[in-house]
């Protein structure tokens, strides 16, 4: 059993602890309060902006255009959004398996990290960064997400990139925070409105088809990004709190258990320091 001094250090370092980690929660706290409501804010303009886009592809016909079909390259881009700094739980970890748990051979993928634990965990297993931009989720911006997109979209019009992948957290609410690997390009209709499409009217396009494409698809993808950015930030300082907020409530359960056994040890030696005395009274006499 150990000693009380050992339970007595113990349990001050486990309360030294507690306040860090209690503080680290109050301040994620604030931050998810900013960050949700831009989230918020944000959410139904990017829900609308998928939602048109996809309809108007769908009611485009057969259009050959770049961005609607796939590059001859086997090379597949891949951004991937996770946080520079960890104590947020399985945070990174969840966007991480996206990548690594897909069908996707690493060989053939060029990664673009935003968020250091992205980058290093890539690093430290032979995946090929071709870009990091870690800087850029700490204060996500639109024109963050341009410079990115005009990067990955020049190589895929050029034919160096085959294929365009997003792997992000989705922000459903304080609790809930969703991994999702989306595909950005070639961009693909779902069957669905396709189905309306086909009973509707075609689109039709002023000026030509092939010139306005050149300038929705790039929009559409860099306000795809920067709603995921927007929405990776809110996710992680909300699995933050919940990560801190728990390593708070267990650091507490710690230190009751460590105070109920050194009160016992205290009791134990007190009863033993008595026993004592009145044996050796016992003896005088």
């Amino acid at each position: 059993m150990a000693s009380m001094r050992d339970i007595k250090r113990r349990r001050s370092s486990i309360a030294s602890t507690q306040q860090i980690t209690n503080a680290m929660k109050l301040v994620s706290t604030v931050k998810l309060q900013k960050t949700k409501a831009r989230a918020e804010r944000s959410k139904p303009y990017f829900d609308k902006m998928y939602a048109t886009v996809t309809s108007m592809l769908a009611k485009s016909g057969t259009i050959d255009h770049p961005y609607l079909k796939p590059q001859p390259s086997e090379k597949k881009a891949v951004i991937v959004l996770t946080s520079n700094r960890g104590l947020a739980g399985g945070y990174n970890a969840n966007v991480t398996k996206l990548i690594t748990g897909s069908d996707l051979k690493s060989s053939d993928l060029l990664l673009y990290t935003v968020g250091n634990k992205g980058k290093e965990y890539f690093q430290h297993r032979g995946y090929h960064v071709e870009k990091d931009y870690s800087e850029v989720i700490e204060h996500p911006m639109f024109s963050d997400a341009r410079e990115i997109c005009e990067e990955i979209l020049g190589k895929y019009a050029s034919g160096e990139i085959g294929e365009i992948y997003l792997a992000y957290t989705y922000f459903k609410n304080t609790v809930v925070h969703e991994p999702k690997l989306l595909k950005l390009l070639p961009v693909e209709v779902d069957e669905a409105d396709l189905k309306a499409a086909d009973s509707g009217s075609l689109m039709n396009y002023e000026p030509e088809e092939e010139e306005a494409l050149e300038i929705i698809i790039p929009k559409y993808i860099t306000s795809i990004l920067f709603g995921a950015l927007v929405e990776a930030v809110a996710s992680e300082n909300g699995a933050r709190m919940q990560a801190m907020d728990s390593a708070t409530s267990n650091a507490q359960e710690m230190i009751d258990k460590l105070t109920l056994q050194y009160n016992r040890a205290r009791q134990g030696s007190i009863t033993q320091e008595l026993t004592e005395i009145i044996a050796g009274a016992n003896a005088i006499e």
